[in-house]
């Protein structure tokens, strides 16, 4: 089965603790229900160093990476209902589905 690859965007999200504790516990809740379809949990991220021609080092890019999955999934559309109820959305994240060549 194909896999693809999730990354997650803030978007408009609070961080305080209650927030970000609500978040983990509705997160494992959807990956109780998507089950073995979420191939690979992932890892949100504390920081992130952008790569260029002129080097490394903190750069700022537009809706800042937060962490990844990997889902798999028949085809693009299949992977995209199964991150339709994904608690990332609600609370104003944005997830991208990459699907490798």
């Amino acid at each position: 089965m194909p896999r693809f690859l999730v990354i997650y965007h803030t978007g408009e999200m609070t961080s305080d603790l209650k927030s970000v504790a609500d978040a983990r516990e509705a997160f494992m809740r959807w990956a109780e229900k998507t089950g073995a379809a979420l191939a690979d949990v992932g890892e949100p991220v504390r920081s992130a160093v952008s790569v260029t021609r002129d080097g490394a080092g903190e750069r700022t890019v537009p809706g800042p990476f937060m962490g990844w999955s990997v889902i798999e999934a028949a085809d693009g559309e299949a992977a995209a209902r199964l991150l339709t109820d994904h608690p990332f959305i609600s609370r104003g994240g944005v997830l991208r589905i990459i699907e490798p060549v």
